[in-house]
């Protein structure tokens, strides 16, 4: 099976950009060059495995993450319904991913753009978005919290923040934890090229989970296509409160995800088969494992997946192939203990 030549399904303008073979043709702006990403087999890293884990590179998206997706379509989708005016400012709540994709995004539709982020996300993030014209509004944290370790408390106080600035600028809100837009663009892109990038061979699936909507949008998607396709949500030990544990560990170091919110307004508990717990170290671990053993440089939740995936693998679902996403990519920690000692 030949898992590295990205096709898609998609139709419409609006996908356009997020389908077909990259550099085949020229493209109208970068905004062309997002989705499309590569899916690839860990072979290395599954040796002693029964069975195969498939890893779809959202790192290799221009800002660097699968968010990229989701900036093109709530953008592209408000223009469309007349609630984003020509012009208009686009403020959003990010942990950075989402912030670099609108600010790709709002960079070549002459929008200006407002992120607002935490102070616990890593610098990386913030110096990004300024290079690519955002505004950056950074949140303090909740009292004794520790850089690198974003809560759902924290995030709190980032959405404060990024509503009353929405209200101040009379902008536009790309709220990513409600815009159909966020599954959307994963529904009828990432899932559509998994599916065809695979052949179609996929008997499991598994996201760390953020907002929901990477989740929502692929797992729904798979279902649609095979029923049988068993869909886990990936959560930090210590904060898998929508498995229903208690909340031990707020300030785990899986940024972008694991914000200690039972239900997300993106994600049907429905579509979920079963949760997995991971440790930040194991997180840690993976990704370092990722790039050292396969050439992956990707974050911590691509650790996080690599490690949930693994243990489906030993536990419940041997002989089967399981697919992950590398949501973002490694040169966003740098500043970080990701790649340094523990």
């Amino acid at each position: 099976m030949d898992t590295h030549s990205p096709t898609s399904d998609c139709d419409g303008d609006r996908l356009a950009a997020m389908s077909g073979d990259r550099g085949t043709d020229t493209g109208d702006s970068v905004l062309s060059a997002i989705g499309g990403t590569p899916l690839v087999e860990l072979g290395r890293l599954t040796r002693g495995l029964d069975g195969r884990i498939l890893a779809k590179l959202e790192n290799l998206n221009p800002g660097g993450s699968k968010k990229d997706r989701i900036a093109l379509r709530m953008i592209e989708d408000a223009e469309r319904s007349g609630d984003l005016r020509a012009g208009q400012t686009v403020v959003e709540l990010t942990s950075g991913n989402t912030g670099t994709g609108l600010a790709i995004v709002c960079a070549v539709t002459g929008h200006p753009f407002v992120a607002v982020m935490s102070e616990g996300n890593s610098t990386e993030r913030a110096q990004m978005m300024r290079a690519l014209g955002a505004e950056v509004v950074l949140v303090h944290q909740e009292e004794g919290a520790r850089r690198g370790h974003v809560s759902g408390h924290d995030l709190d106080l980032v959405e404060e923040a990024a509503s009353r600035i929405a209200a101040e600028r009379d902008a536009f809100r790309a709220d990513q934890f409600h815009l159909e837009g966020n599954s959307a663009a994963h529904r009828d892109g990432t899932a559509s090229e998994i599916w065809q990038q695979s052949h179609g061979e996929v008997d499991v699936f598994c996201e760390f989970v953020g907002t929901g909507g990477t989740f929502a949008g692929i797992a729904m998607s798979l279902k649609g296509r095979q029923a049988s396709i068993s869909c886990y949500v990936v959560e930090p030990k210590g904060a898998a409160v929508m498995a229903g544990q208690p909340l031990d560990r707020p300030g785990h170091r899986i940024q972008g995800g694991g914000y200690s919110k039972s239900t997300l307004p993106l994600l049907d508990p429905a579509l979920v088969d079963g949760y997995l717990e991971v440790s930040d170290a194991d997180a840690i671990d993976g990704a370092r494992r990722l790039a050292r053993e396969e050439g992956i440089f990707g974050g911590f939740s691509g650790g996080a997946c690599l490690v949930a995936a693994e243990r489906l693998l030993r536990e419940r679902h041997p002989g089967q192939t399981v697919v992950i996403v590398i949501a973002d990519s490694g040169m966003k920690y740098l500043s970080t203990d990701l790649w340094g000692a523990d």
